[in-house]
């Protein structure tokens, strides 16, 4: 029996709806200046889903691209972590239709919401997972945001995207690979920074619950910036501390695309070179949880990660929760 050391990111994988959706699109139907999304985001494109698309349907497209790309065989997959704000529904979980889409037939499944940081959180639980029970486990990240958007609400109506990304964690027993640094942060303090009032215990649905009520809210756009530039930055120096990592020794770093602004600003305090960062935001705009593995799928394409990547993940989000990531190959 092999002695586990370690996890490794063994596959990768991304899904996103056919229709794509230019932000000239959303400026003209609020009556904003051309350019003026791009110019404040980095957005240029986001795919939205039509009627009859599924939050199951969209995560089993990156979850079986996942898969495949890591040669694992589905018998042994023994756990699905579905990080999602946008279940299909409140119950029940969306995991267990997602594993029985994808032929997991001997594994556990459930739902994490942890927002944009949902995740780096699925991540390292499946990390320790994978270390005590030596056996593969599917991390799934996906959102259908564009249904929970209030077309009129500026703030949240010119970012948010649909999308799913997936990886694959399997045992090895080399302990230098896997996630080698991990800090995780919240603070409620910020609780109700961005939100979606309605739907839950606290306010149910029922008479005087409007529909914007169901829609996300962003109440204050400078201070989620703020606060998420903070905590990508001390979770991003913890975790590299914890690592042994200097930012010099990361090859990759892939933060949420929550907004070019605020991941160039991480960059600039924690001392990684911009050029070492994979963004996709131009192209997908912001889909919560799912940009950071979509990211990483997209960036594997491009070169294959290989031993010599050290590889740094950090995001932060409504709660507001965040996290840093270190990640060996």
């Amino acid at each position: 029996m092999m002695a586990v050391r370690s996890s490794r990111l063994a596959g990768f994988g991304h899904s996103v709806p056919e229709r794509r959706v230019e932000s000239s699109e959303i400026e003209f139907a609020l009556g904003l200046e051309p350019g003026w999304i791009e110019q404040r985001t980095g957005i240029r494109y986001r795919h939205w889903a039509v009627e009859g698309e599924t939050l199951s349907g969209l995560a089993a497209g990156a979850g079986d691209m996942a898969l495949d790309d890591a040669g694992v065989d589905r018998a042994d997959v023994a756990l699905t972590l579905l990080a999602t704000s946008t279940p299909d529904h409140l119950l029940p979980p969306s995991a267990p239709l997602l594993a029985h889409r994808l032929g997991l037939r001997n594994c556990g499944a459930i739902d994490l919401a942890g927002a944009c940081s949902g995740f780096l959180y699925a991540l390292t639980l499946a990390d320790g997972f994978v270390r005590t029970q030596g056996r593969p486990v599917l991390v799934v990240a996906a959102n259908i945001l564009s249904r929970r958007i209030n077309p009129a609400e500026r703030a949240s109506s010119v970012l948010f995207a649909d999308a799913a990304g997936a990886v694959v964690l399997t045992p090895s027993t080399d302990p230098d690979a896997g996630l080698r640094g991990v800090d995780l942060i919240a603070d409620g303090s910020g609780y109700d920074l961005i939100s979606i009032a309605a739907g839950g215990s606290n306010q149910p649905f029922g008479p005087g619950i409007g529909a914007e009520d169901c829609l996300m809210t962003m109440r204050d756009g400078r201070e989620v910036f703020s606060r998420a530039v903070d905590m990508m930055t001390t979770s991003s120096v913890r975790a590299l501390g914890q690592a042994g990592f200097a930012p010099q020794d990361i090859t990759r770093f892939v933060p949420h695309q929550a907004n070019k602004r605020i991941f160039s600003a991480v960059c600039d305090k924690v001392g990684i070179l911009p050029a070492k960062t994979v963004s996709t935001i131009a192209d997908y705009g912001n889909s919560s949880a799912a940009t950071i593995p979509l990211s990483l799928s997209i960036a594997n394409r491009a070169r294959r990660f290989d031993g010599d990547d050290r590889i740094l993940l950090a995001a932060a989000g409504a709660g507001m929760t965040g996290g840093a990531v270190v990640v060996a190959f």
